[in-house]
């Protein structure tokens, strides 16, 4: 187990960046703790492998350090790094079993027989396939190697992290929510150091102590669930996490007030001289349908998803979503919206801004 810092690193694959747009990773500095899980999230671009394969050694940086227990491992192979990494697509050995897949790493590192038995029948109950472990990988399904492959990663015990890159995309749904729980059970058990990448939300928010969130090469906020869904740093992480995502509205702020199309919206914070694009951020259960007070919404259409109702609605000529109790009426008569003030957030070039109290 390692606590992994990331020291004033950036990686570029142009042999000559000359600006921030030639950056797959924009610089940054993090510490991750020891013995913590995280989940780095992000739409398919972002940087997630790309970091990911710096910090398993798989790649190089092109500027700055990893260090491993503040030991520099920038230079170290996979290896020499003691890390397991998992990988999006099924790498097994085909000619062998699944009982010699699971063996292999710890066979490699001369274990004892005994706790080698035990540990390989540990893992394939762990993933489901304590009856298949003497059938060759051969004849398997997909989501059958790929869960080899996870117990591969699972199967040591004296890792310093255990690397997932989007591990269960070949997997059922159903096995997804099994093999999540399990290695969240792995890491309470354990106390390995785990990054697990992925575009999912729900993989991410149900997997984590901690969740990285990646925008254009740059981590954007750190933080739990409840962080990210509450106070979201950036826009983008209110918009990707949570479903519907938070509303976005262009507005124009002084003091405790926020401007819309010249309509007042109340705030619980004060803020003052505040430049370029400034907007403001509501989640969907925070905007209640009224019939007249507050600003004008045009409904579009109402989905009824069982414990409530999601609102698509038109906001001076831009969508927003509302949501509202199942049992909550919805009539023609509603044509505006109010906002909780105090779930409120105002953002400037897109970056939160904490404003005091009113």
């Amino acid at each position: 187990m390692a606590k992994i810092t990331l020291d004033n690193l950036a990686h570029s694959y142009f042999s000559n960046p000359k600006s921030d747009i030639d950056f797959a990773l924009k610089e940054m500095d993090h510490v991750w703790a020891d013995g913590e899980a995280y989940a780095l999230l992000g739409a398919s671009g972002c940087g997630k492998s790309t970091l990911l394969n710096i910090i398993s050694g798989l790649l190089h940086p092109s500027q700055g350090r990893i260090l491993f227990d503040d030991k520099d491992v920038t230079q170290s192979t996979t290896a020499d790094r003691n890390i397991a990494q998992v990988f999006q697509f099924p790498v097994v050995y085909d000619t062998m079993t699944v009982r010699a897949n699971l063996e292999f790493p710890l066979k490699n590192r001369g274990a004892d027989p005994k706790y080698i038995m035990q540990r390989v029948q540990q893992i394939g109950a762990m993933i489901g396939m304590e009856s298949e472990l003497d059938k060759r990988a051969r004849g398997l399904t997909a989501d059958a190697k790929q869960k080899i492959s996870l117990g591969r990663g699972m199967v040591r015990e004296d890792v310093n992290a255990l690397l997932f890159d989007e591990p269960l995309t070949v997997i059922d749904p159903h096995m997804k929510w099994e093999l999540r729980t399990q290695l969240k059970s792995l890491h309470h058990e354990f106390g390995h150091t785990m990054i697990y990448v992925t575009h999912d939300q729900t993989e991410a928010l149900t997997f984590a102590d901690k969740v990285v969130v990646m925008y254009d090469g740059r981590v954007v906020q750190i933080g739990t669930p409840n962080e990210l869904y509450d106070r979201p740093q950036h826009t983008f992480v209110g918009y990707f996490i949570g479903s519907p995502g938070m509303n976005v509205i262009t507005a124009q702020v002084a003091g405790n007030t926020a401007i819309v199309h010249g309509l007042k919206v109340p705030l619980s914070q004060a803020y003052d001289n505040l430049g370029g694009k400034v907007e403001i951020g509501v989640r969907p259960e925070a905007i209640t349908l009224t019939e007249g007070k507050g600003l004008p919404v045009k409904i579009r259409r109402v989905e009824d998803v069982g414990r409530h109702k999601i609102i698509r609605a038109e906001l001076f000529g831009n969508e927003i979503n509302i949501l509202a109790h199942e049992d909550q009426p919805i009539s023609t008569e509603m044509s505006h919206v109010t906002f909780d003030k105090d779930c409120i957030n105002v953002y400037v070039n897109d970056w939160l801004n904490c404003g005091v109290p009113a």
